[in-house]
């Protein structure tokens, strides 16, 4: 397999970056060499530079679509960073619900293939399954192929693994060969759909509260600071904005104030 060159390397920083605003650092010609090595074999294409130089003479959309799909992280976990989840429960979800008697809508931005979604949902059912039948999920992703794993539920014993509880295990899954399928206690609170970010955010409705978890280290400043503009919009006034460990809205948006908790913090509209 041929390595990926100097100008290969750039033309394909540049694609997914038209596409999905991530920035891919110069230094990281190893990850796309991997990753564009990996689509290959479930292509036609021999090597780096075939699948280069078609994209070059021919803008094949679903091609686009594979491409920054691979370069796209989809690393996730079950109760991963469990912090913010007794947050949602214990301080968030209490407050919202007092603020209105509509259906209170969660938003996980980039939901990967799904558990950080399936997690709120099991939240609430095991903190205040009162307020479950109120509750509608979203979970977006610019990834079809994960998307669709999403909306499965299906999963191995090794992401079942990864952070889920076994009393939740034997509660909201049932085992499906050598799979774990998410129960539709589960399944009927939560819709998934395919959404770039940096895409129109008009189709969305108004949202309560946004999981926009390890998300913005992959974008510059500029691209950080529109997307944080984006979810005030679609903020209810006196919504809640769950944030990485390592992110914040420091020097980005002044919109938001920090609320520290117990356990946790969140961002909520000024």
């Amino acid at each position: 397999m041929n390595p990926v060159s100097a100008l290969d390397f750039d033309y394909v920083r540049d694609l997914v970056y038209r596409e999905s605003a991530i920035a891919i650092d110069p230094d990281m010609q190893y990850l796309v060499e991997s990753r564009l090595t990996s689509l290959i074999r479930k292509t036609e294409f021999s090597d780096i530079p075939e699948l280069v130089s078609s994209l070059r003479r021919k803008h094949d959309p679903e091609m686009v679509c594979r491409v920054v799909d691979a370069m796209t992280t989809n690393e996730t976990s079950f109760f991963r960073d469990s912090h913010p989840f007794e947050t949602l429960c214990k301080d968030v979800l209490q407050r919202v619900a007092k603020s209105h008697s509509d259906t209170i809508r969660i938003w996980c931005a980039a939901c990967s293939t799904g558990q950080e979604a399936y997690t709120i949902a099991m939240s609430i059912l095991e903190h205040c399954p009162e307020l479950m039948p109120r509750i509608s999920i979203l979970g977006t992703d610019i990834s079809a192929e994960v998307v669709a794993k999403a909306q499965s539920g299906q999963y191995n014993r090794l992401e079942v693994n990864r952070g889920l509880p076994m009393q939740y295990l034997t509660k909201y899954f049932t085992q499906q060969g050598l799979a774990w399928e998410v129960k539709p206690i589960l399944k009927e609170s939560i819709r998934f759909e395919q959404m770039n970010l940096i895409g129109s955010w008009e189709h969305l409705p108004q949202m309560d509260i946004i999981f926009m978890r390890n998300v913005l280290i992959y974008f510059d400043p500029d691209v950080k600071s529109r997307m944080l503009g984006n979810t005030t919009k679609v903020l209810r006034s006196g919504g809640c904005l769950f944030l990485g460990l390592s992110e914040t809205t420091l020097n980005l948006n002044t919109n938001y104030q920090r609320v520290t908790t117990d356990s946790s913090h969140y961002y909520k509209l000024a």
